[in-house]
């Protein structure tokens, strides 16, 4: 059985100007200019078993056939089914690497993953190289990591980033959503909770991000219009369940996906079932059982060519 809790490898991201001047050379301008090396070759954190079950599924996504892109998603999505729901999956190690995990994943990898083999499915790309480079713009603000602060902890900053980059659109307003005045700064006021955090630079950073994503309200579909406006939600489109836990924007995040009964279900990696899976419940019922939801926001990837 695969085991998900496993040792990984670090390795550094490949530099794409090595291929045509050298390392050498690249050594020279960054010394002239001041500038460190790592500073621009980031980690990647993958395993001999996660690189190997990702040559599996590029093959296996190869033979995907969906109609649009919303189809692709929800068929890449549900490749995913049964992979197991592990927590905490990218704190690894002390300093922020690119964590590459197939053997185990929570709502938020989850949506991350499906989204990077999307777009290679989209622009017709095989490499690991490019999983990489895609996981890394889906996974970090303007596509980039530098340092733990640049990824995207809260999801409607995820969103408002993604949005700019022209890899989703935040249709929520559309469907009648509606506005919340909330602060957001659950990682501020929980230091404690992540390890990262101790370190008084990040902590100082993810404030600043905390003030930012405050200066914008929340805005949410509330759970008692989900029903009737579902039909206006399709497969593949993305969804954050929005919360009243204070200080918190969304608690879990998984991709819409129609089901044969008619109704609209929810395609996530449960904590509470283990795994990758799709909601036994409609959408609409599935929430009524989360006391602390409030509504969803919805998110259409549009995954422009990078």
């Amino acid at each position: 059985m695969y085991n998900p809790i496993r040792k990984h490898i670090i390795v550094p991201m490949k530099f794409s100007l090595l291929d045509n001047w050298g390392f050498k050379s690249i050594i020279l301008i960054l010394t002239l200019f001041g500038c460190s090396l790592s500073l621009y070759a980031q980690q990647i954190t993958c395993s001999p078993e996660d690189k190997s079950l990702f040559e599996t599924k590029i093959v296996d996504l190869g033979k995907t056939k969906g109609a649009n892109l919303g189809d692709t998603i929800s068929l890449v999505g549900q490749s995913f089914i049964g992979t197991p729901y592990v927590e905490k999956t990218l704190e690894i190690g002390d300093t922020e690497t690119l964590v590459v995990n197939f053997g185990g994943l929570d709502c938020t990898t989850f949506v991350e993953n499906v989204l990077a083999f999307s777009l290679m499915l989209q622009n017709q790309q095989k490499d690991f190289e490019n999983f990489t480079n895609n996981l890394e713009t889906v996974r970090y603000r303007n596509g980039n990591l530098i340092g733990y602060p640049s990824r995207l902890h809260y999801f409607t900053e995820w969103i408002r980033n993604k949005e700019k980059k022209g890899l989703v659109k935040d249709i929520t307003a559309e469907l009648g959503g509606v506005e919340l005045e909330k602060p957001i700064n659950f990682m501020g006021t929980h230091r404690n909770l992540y390890p990262f955090l101790a370190s008084d630079a990040n902590f100082e950073a993810m404030q600043k991000v905390e003030k930012e994503i405050a200066k914008e309200n929340l805005c949410y579909l509330p759970q008692n219009q989900i029903e009737s406006k579902e039909h206006l939600i399709k497969s593949g489109d993305i969804l954050a369940l929005a919360t009243s836990i204070k200080g918190l924007d969304v608690t879990h995040t998984g991709i819409a996906i129609h089901q044969p009964d008619g109704r609209l279900h929810l395609l996530h990696a449960s904590s509470k079932n283990g795994e990758v899976e799709i909601s036994e419940l409609p959408l609409a019922d599935y929430l009524k059982n989360i006391k602390s939801n409030i509504g969803i926001i919805v998110t259409r990837p549009i995954l422009k060519s990078l």
